[in-house]
């Protein structure tokens, strides 16, 4: 018998959706019912509890074997003390609910960077728990799919990281819905000077982010439209040295080549295209 992965049953990974979710409708402007879910579900229950396990293994990297073994088997260990009862109830009125907010095939239809492991770890502690015999190789290979997580090396790089991946490290693990909260706060604050257009833009690339052909189609049409909007506002502009300056502009501004990744740096361009383009336009009325 083989375990099939269910991505609306993987704890792990509802959480994470559910995060994603509390920001895109932040930056729509509205409040979001995903962060009353979030603190209904993953606040001192079994869901939360079961998170945890997630959370952790989501953090160990760059572990030597043995020490990948101990996590491995200390957290399937733990499993076995979570209510598996409860823990389905909780999973179903947690789907429910957010079936009353959104529509269900738009709010899965986000790939995350971590899926691979997340599908691992639900895979096995379902094989772990179950009455039935399972086939030693799904175990096996899931196994091995979490440890080459663990035992990775660390990618170092000069990239900053996430703002919201940051302030969530930073918050106290057992009033995280606190923090999401206060982050969501600081978000708006942050981010409120922006303009609907280069919301739009954020909005994208956040929902985006991991969906590299739609990120690449995003942004090549929004260059193509900021090229568009540059040259109509450059046959209304009459000073000839502001004229140059934007056919200069217009000349570096090019879509992705056909292999090229959409980087943060692209993302930061088109914000800044928007801004050009606003203050092009309060000069010329």
């Amino acid at each position: 018998m083989l375990i099939r992965h269910s991505k609306y049953k993987n704890t792990g990974i509802l959480f994470e959706l559910l995060v994603r979710q509390i920001t895109t409708d932040t930056l729509d402007g509205k409040d979001s019912p995903a962060k009353d879910i979030l603190k209904k579900y993953f606040v001192k229950t079994e869901l939360g509890r079961e998170y945890k396990l997630y959370e952790t293994l989501l953090k160990k990297t760059t572990l030597t074997e043995a020490k990948a073994n101990v996590v491995v088997s200390t957290l399937v260990d733990s499993s076995k003390a979570l209510n598996r009862g409860v823990l389905k109830r909780q999973k179903y009125n947690l789907i429910s609910e957010i079936q009353k907010h959104y529509d269900l095939n738009t709010f899965f239809n986000h790939k995350l960077p971590n899926y691979k492991v997340y599908a691992a770890f639900y895979t096995l502690l379902e094989i772990t728990h179950s009455q039935t015999p399972i086939n030693p190789e799904q175990s096996i290979s899931n196994k091995i799919t979490i440890l080459e997580h663990l035992t990775a090396a660390q990618i170092k790089g000069n990239a900053a990281k996430d703002e919201v991946l940051e302030e969530i490290e930073k918050s106290d693990k057992d009033v995280k819905f606190l923090a999401y909260k206060i982050l969501m706060e600081k978000f708006n604050s942050k981010y409120n000077d922006l303009n609907l257009n280069q919301k739009l833009i954020l909005k994208e690339y956040i929902n985006s982010v991991d969906n590299t052909p739609r990120l690449k189609e995003f942004y090549t049409n929004k260059i193509n439209e900021i090229k568009t909007e540059l040259k109509n506002i450059n046959k209304k502009t009459k000073n000839p040295v502001t004229q140059i300056k934007i056919n200069e502009i217009i000349s570096i501004i090019q879509p992705p080549a056909k292999n090229a990744k959409i980087t943060d740096n692209d993302l930061v361009d088109l914000l800044q295209y928007c801004d050009l383009i606003n203050e092009l336009e309060a000069v010329n009325g």
